[in-house]
């Protein structure tokens, strides 16, 4: 004798690419979709290539748990990450294709209440701002969100690392890991906007990873969660 499983629950805080279409219309409530926006670039000789769409999933999945009315849609792994592209093993789809894509996402989403999209990484931002120009013309409620600490280092520094090592601390290669560029990132754009991240740091860290802490990502995933429960708060109220 065979049994029927359990029907799987059905709170919208949980992910959307595991539910059926039936269990989304069941909804009481329209909930809001958030997206993750990510990168598939390097980040330095000791962290992984995707480190910005795992932490756009964990900051989606955060607030999706700290805020009723969230479910987290499947992540948009690709981004705009030209600066990157003489290291082995970035794949980038350029500005262009990565707001196409954001302009489509949040026109397909007429389901939901409004589309929250989460951005894991600083090279996506000029596509992310355009699509959201979009949707808000369209008259479409989208949120357009990046992540940003005062003080955090730009790319697979201190901040990236404590934040992976949270995260996941066994893809973290603390033995390979060591500074690149320190100087501000405003000194250091000029030159990585013609000849990218290599141009100015051949391992390509902008920042320096010693003292990075798991501690550390725990209580710095805590406040960027926080921050963006407030802006969702704040772009759809309750």
């Amino acid at each position: 004798m065979t049994t029927r499983p359990e029907p799987t629950p059905r709170s919208p805080g949980e992910q959307l690419g595991r539910r059926t279409w039936r269990e989304v219309a069941d909804l009481d409530l329209r909930p809001l979709l958030v997206v993750p926006l990510g990168s598939l670039e390097q980040h330095g000789p000791h962290l992984p290539l995707d480190t910005d769409t795992r932490v756009a999933v964990a900051l989606a999945e955060g607030a999706a748990t700290a805020r009723p009315g969230l479910t987290v849609a499947p992540a948009v792994p690709y981004g705009a990450s030209g600066e990157h592209a003489s290291f082995p093993g970035t794949v980038s789809i350029g500005h262009e294709a990565l707001e196409r894509v954001l302009v489509e996402v949040v026109r397909s989403a007429d389901a939901f209440g409004g589309v929250v999209l989460v951005n894991g990484h600083g090279g996506n931002v000029p596509a992310l701002q355009r699509a959201v120009a979009t949707g808000e013309v369209e008259g479409r409620p989208v949120l357009g969100w990046s992540w940003s600490l005062a003080g955090a280092d730009a790319h697979a520094g201190r901040t990236e690392t404590s934040l992976l090592l949270a995260l996941a601390p066994e893809l973290v290669r603390l033995d390979l890991a060591e500074a690149g560029a320190t100087e501000a990132l405003a000194q250091l754009l000029p030159r990585m906007e013609v000849d990218g991240v290599a141009a100015v740091s051949p391992n390509g860290v902008l920042g320096d990873p010693a003292g990075a802490s798991a501690d550390e990502g725990r209580r710095l995933l805590a406040q960027l969660v926080a921050d963006l429960v407030r802006a969702v708060d704040a772009a759809f109220p309750a």
